[in-house]
């Protein structure tokens, strides 16, 4: 792994820790201080999402004309900064634009890393160096939530000084965007262009499933946090369940490899862990079974992520990768949006058990879906 690499993945780990120290206690500070409803916790979860709905489209034709690591740089320090505002937060309206600022820096994030990645792997290494990467953030995303379990509970630090402490975490990954736009890289002079939507257009199954998997994925991290404090779960507690979430996604990142081999197979268990794991958060009546319910919707979220992108890239002209990517991500601010937006109104309106009903009944459909359909979810094989 080259040092270009190694400095990504570093950015990803500290990003992680700083979106697991503060992530999971959002909707529970939203809710128990603020004062926000179910209904208000789904807009919440929607005004992070929405601007990712767009703004990686933009973000994708920038990667190939501009160096990655200098956008990369650009979205630590406004996601830095927008954490940071929540500590001073005091209404719903004043989280709701802090939210949308995250959900701008996210786009300035994740596109960026993905890109300098493919760029730096040969295709027979891609998906192992972007599922590397991503489990160095979830590593991160495990680690924040010990830490903050360490601060409210051995310091008595409050939810606003957490956000703070997050922040600043988050901070130290603009030291390591910048070194890594060191090496310079071949930039693309093409014209602006919104050609990567017509292209995603060939992968409707994919895109089935990541509509699913994403609106799952947008309700276990802006709703399920207090769903659990409202089934007598404590804020600590909820912050092992989801250490317990990451060890999970970890460990399914770091078998991304060898699940590679067989990908329509791994993406049908993972559709169907997702399911299972939403059915059981329905009964579940122990932090135990909870653990057990987010274990499995931790597999199955993480592993179809670097899955899913290898078809795209493996089928699509390595000439307009950044734009493809940022198509890519597009997808993803759309299933994050729907997940917040129908769960939490749904919630308000008909019990907390009800939007994980209705989204573990659609995953059972669209693992049927990916059986019928598992010659397509499958990359080109390369050549030897």
């Amino acid at each position: 792994m080259n040092r270009v690499l190694i400095l990504v993945n570093i950015t990803g780990l500290i990003i992680g820790i700083s979106y697991g120290l503060h992530g999971p206690i959002l909707p529970i500070f939203a809710k128990n201080v603020i004062g926000a409803s179910y209904s208000e916790l789904g807009f919440i979860g929607l005004a992070n999402f929405v601007p990712y709905m767009f703004i990686p489209i933009f973000v994708g034709i920038l990667l190939d004309r501009i160096n990655n690591a200098y956008i990369l740089a650009i979205g630590a320090a406004i996601n830095s900064a927008s954490i940071y505002l929540l500590s001073i937060a005091q209404s719903i309206p004043e989280i709701l634009g802090f939210r949308i600022i995250t959900g701008v820096a996210h786009a300035f994030f994740w596109p960026p890393c993905e890109s300098i990645i493919s760029n730096e792997s040969t295709e027979k290494n891609r998906v192992k160096h972007i599922s590397w990467f991503t489990m160095f953030f979830v590593m991160g995303f495990m680690i924040g939530p010990l830490l903050g379990t360490a601060f409210l509970e051995n310091l008595d630090v409050t939810y606003r000084i957490l956000f703070q402490i997050a922040a600043f975490v988050l901070a130290g990954s603009i030291i390591t965007a910048l070194l890594a736009s060191r090496k310079k890289i071949k930039k693309q002079h093409e014209r602006f262009s919104f050609s990567a939507i017509k292209d995603m257009k060939k992968f409707p199954e994919v895109i089935t499933l990541l509509i699913f998997c994403t609106s799952s994925f947008g309700i276990i991290l802006t709703i399920f946090p207090a769903f659990l404090n409202d089934k007598g779960i404590s804020a600590t507690e909820i912050l092992y369940l989801y250490f317990a979430f990451g060890i999970s996604r970890v460990v399914s990142l770091a078998l991304a490899g060898k699940f590679a081999r067989k990908t329509s197979q791994t993406l049908i268990a993972a559709t169907l862990a997702i399911s299972v794991g939403l059915a059981i958060s329905v009964v579940a009546d122990s932090i135990i079974m909870f653990g057990i319910s987010l274990v499995l919707m931790g597999f199955g979220f993480s592993i179809f992520f670097p899955l899913t992108l290898e078809i795209i890239l493996s089928k699509t002209k390595k000439g307009i990768s950044g734009k493809i990517i940022g198509a890519y991500e597009t997808i993803f601010g759309f299933g994050w949006a729907i997940g917040p937006t129908v769960g939490g109104p749904i919630t308000q309106s008909f019990g907390g058990e009800t939007p994980y009903i209705i989204f573990a009944i659609i995953g059972i459909g669209v693992t049927s879906l990916a059986i019928i359909s598992r010659k397509k979810l499958e990359p080109l094989k390369i050549s030897e």
